[in-house]
């Protein structure tokens, strides 16, 4: 940077300027009032939100209010100083939040995960009918999610050429995959984005060490790497044919469906089903890799999407969702690309999709695994400083049918090139400095005075010095106002009448009431 120019400046987010906070706390305990009540379509016999839930959205009012607290940065060589609230760090409710956490996962996955190599996204959706027992039970979800990599593993050995006289159980593959609960349009949809490296990785055997060497052996000498070239069109058909069958079967033996209702769903034109295979980064492109993995890690509510309509809320979708019900003739719907939606059914979807504490919503597979003993030696060619891959070079290997062909395959690295030692293993969370400077291109520690280097003083947590510094400098000493929950409109024109000294006039006219059917001597007879 030129030492005339500038840097940008930072500015510190208002969270209670956006229409979500104001909405949430506007709305938020009235819809905890009626959601206990089981008020909502869809609770079940729970009708009570989960504490997690709860939890989610309180922390979420206290996200980036300065009223709650703060930290203090100062400049070293001008004394400029600038104030940053604290974040909830959750990862269900709060928009910046999980954009930080997204930013996070794609770039430690970029930096420190994925090798130089071609990577391919695999997207699998299932019917809704099998969704439902993915949404609710663990096991399902993570038995659908093993069968699609056992078949991604399968397919990518079958169509990677130098790995066709190999022996299958040391071909590796390395993916992550991310678990996606949600739809564009705020609803729930089980499927999975899988990240997998387009190839697989073939395990060289070395000479025997003990245990003390074992860490020693995972060099990159043991690994070579066997592109893919042939996952084709007909290749995905196949695929999903295959994983519509073996997952029906998977169900029916877990004795959530009937053989029938399988057999029935294996003859529908639309099974529901769907493979895709259509994004491939090249190993060059890791600019494009961490968008795509920023894709995938991306949570479920997009605050741009979010504006007001009188007293209505309008989402736009990522993608156009059939309404039903919009046409009388047409049971599905006209296809439309905004939902509108009330404040309580805008909460209550957000609610829905809140993550369970303690759920992975990415994990990773094969030599990307942590416990594999091949993770060093790939992962070691994501950093810059790493050994580039060698030119994929082509060498005769005999067929089944024992003519020539040609077999092709990348070794990790060439003899020719020293082996560089693995660092140690570094942590996966990076400074909110670095992530802002990464996105925004807007590094916050930089002092926009001088720019000179900032660095965080003090944290400020009580009450007491919270009030005195932000009266100091002007800002809101009150967090904003929570509105406390509402009942229906009619309780509140009763209790305006009573309040005003006034008794409700019934609603009827008590000169018109018919005559009783029979008369009523209320008198005892001794």
């Amino acid at each position: 940077m030129p030492a005339t120019a500038k840097p940008k400046r930072y500015n510190p987010r208002h969270p209670e300027r956006t229409l979500l906070y104001q909405t949430v706390a506007e709305h938020y305990e009235s819809w905890l009032e009626l959601a206990c009540e089981g008020q909502f379509e869809g609770q079940g016999d729970h009708h009570s939100p989960r504490p997690y839930v709860r939890k989610a959205f309180e922390k979420y009012l206290e996200c980036g209010i300065f009223a709650h607290g703060f930290a203090r940065a100062r400049c070293d060589d001008c004394g400029h100083d600038f104030l940053v609230a604290f974040s909830c760090k959750g990862r269900g409710v709060c928009p910046s939040c999980n954009t930080r956490r997204m930013a996070e996962t794609a770039a430690h996955l970029t930096d420190h995960v994925f090798p130089r190599l071609p990577v391919r996204q695999w997207v699998l959706s299932v019917p809704k009918r099998l969704r439902y027992y993915m949404q609710r039970e663990g096991p399902v979800l993570g038995m659908v999610l093993r069968i699609f990599l056992r078949v991604i593993a399968q397919t990518l050995q079958a169509n990677s050429p130098g790995a066709a006289n190999v022996d299958k159980a040391a071909l590796h593959i390395g993916a992550v995959a991310f678990i996606h609960r949600f739809g564009s349009s705020l609803n729930e949809h089980v499927h999975f984005h899988v990240c997998a490296v387009d190839g697989v990785f073939e395990e060289v055997a070395g000479e025997e060490v003990d245990a003390a060497d074992a860490a020693s052996q995972s060099s990159p000498s043991r690994i070579i790497f066997h592109p893919a070239t042939g996952v084709t069109a007909d290749a995905v058909g196949q695929v999903q044919a295959s994983l519509r069958k073996r997952i029906l079967r998977a169900f029916v033996g877990r004795g959530l469906l009937e053989s029938f209702e399988a057999q029935e769903m294996l003859g529908y034109k639309h099974s529901g089903f769907s493979v895709d295979t259509s994004v491939c980064i090249a190993a060059h492109d890791r600019a494009g890799l961490e968008r795509l993995l920023r894709y995938c890690a991306r949570p479920p509510f997009a605050m741009e999407r979010l504006r007001k309509a009188g007293s209505e809320l309008v989402y736009r979708c990522a993608k156009q969702h059939s309404e039903p019900g919009s046409l009388p003739h047409n049971k599905r719907g006209v296809k439309a690309d905004e939902i509108t939606l009330t404040p309580l059914e805008l909460i209550e979807r957000i609610a829905k999709l809140v993550p369970p504490p303690r759920t992975h919503r990415h994990r990773y597979f094969g030599v990307l695994a942590p416990n594999s003993p091949l993770r060093p030696a790939v992962t070691a060619l994501a950093r810059d400083a790493a050994v580039k891959p060698a030119q994929v070079q082509a060498e005769p290997a005999s067929t089944a049918a024992g003519e020539g062909a040609l077999g092709v395959r990348s070794p990790l690295p060439t003899q020719t090139e020293p082996a560089q030692p693995v660092p140690p293993k570094r942590p996966a969370h990076y400074l909110w400095a670095v992530l802002m400077a990464r996105i925004y291109e807007v590094f916050p520690l930089l002092c926009p005075i001088c720019g000179g280097q900032m660095h965080i003083i003090a944290f400020i947590t009580h009450s007491a010095d919270i009030r005195q510094i932000l009266e100091h400098i002007g800002v809101e000493t009150e967090p904003p106002h929570i509105t406390p929950a509402r009942g229906p409109p009619l309780w509140d024109e009763c209790d305006a009448q009573a309040a005003e000294g006034v008794e409700p006039a019934p609603d009827w006219d008590e000169a018109t009431q018919p005559a009783p059917d029979f008369e009523v001597d209320q008198r005892v007879s001794w």
